[in-house]
């Protein structure tokens, strides 16, 4: 890719990799990450607080939903995207066949069954404040204005192709990206290796030296892994590990330099190393 500058390998002496001395042992630092793959919901685009938002609009409107509070209906809204989410986009269920069934089941949740035309009705109204209030993650444009200096950054997600490209055109991350990897064009979905060999193979770099930077434990993290690739986990609503702390951490996408170097830097597996906290600075 022209026009970048790469980081570099380090830089030998005498003939040895320079390293860092534990106990008279010369430890060899990896080689800086060539590649960086993203997730797009919840990673680059703010999916989790829109639909809060949105969720909060269409009760204004639609008392019985006010049944519930809206954490509730924020948390089990998600639960059930996280549910059918693998099957959306592959060709099992569409973006808005999904959307429908998630509000019929929200609404008997709040004591209301909906015939088929009423939910579909209330999908269309949620996804109008969905498009009214969507934003994209603080800092995400920043992060990627920062990558794309540096190594192919490519966005590898799950969902319908069509869906995904509003949203790069939506966020204007178009020119920042050497790649977008959907699971409707390739066929299966995170956390299939599959779909990160496609995207690792439009980076052009090896898996080995890529890191893949995604919110989701399962179809990120364990993908990632599964696929040979270094995964960073993005948990910014602040979850609960799942594993003991090997895997590298990220809080917030600022300050955008210390999110660079996390992505783009050694693979540094000292416990107190691997969650990169918020800061009150940008840069």
């Amino acid at each position: 890719m022209t026009g970048r500058s790469r980081f570099r390998l380090p830089r030998r002496r005498n003939g040895q990799a320079l390293g860092t001395v534990l106990r008279g042992v010369a430890r060899v630092e990896p080689p800086p990450c060539r590649a960086v793959l993203l997730d797009m919901d919840d990673t680059i685009f703010d999916h989790s607080l829109t639909c809060r938002a949105a969720i909060a609009a269409l009760r204004r409107t639609e008392p019985y939903l006010r049944a519930r509070p809206l954490e509730a209906l924020w948390q089990e809204y998600l639960g059930l995207l996280d549910a059918v989410g693998p099957r959306v986009g592959v060709g099992s269920r569409s973006v808005a066949e999904a959307r429908t069934e998630r509000w019929r089941r929200i609404a008997a949740s709040c004591g209301r069954e909906l015939p088929g035309p009423a939910a579909v009705e209330l999908s269309r109204r949620y996804r109008d404040h969905y498009q009214r209030l969507r934003r994209a993650v603080p800092g995400a444009r920043q992060l990627l204005e920062h990558l794309h200096r540096h190594v192919p950054v490519v966005v590898v997600t799950n969902n319908e192709v069509a869906e995904q490209e509003e949203k790069v055109r939506f966020l204007g991350i178009g020119p920042l990206l050497d790649g977008l990897v959907v699971s409707e064009a390739v066929g299966v979905g995170k956390p299939d290796p599959r779909i990160f060999e496609v995207a690792v193979s439009a980076a052009n770099v090896p898996a080995s030296e890529t890191t893949m930077l995604g919110d989701s434990w399962t179809s990120d993290v364990l993908g990632a892994r599964a696929a040979g690739i270094r995964p960073v986990w993005f948990n910014r609503f602040r979850r609960p590990r799942p594993d003991g702390g090997s895997v590298a951490e990220l809080r917030s996408l600022r300050p955008v330099r210390r999110a660079v170097d996390l992505l783009l830097g050694p693979r540094e597996t000292a416990p107190n190393r691997l969650v990169a906290r918020e800061d009150a600075s940008e840069l």
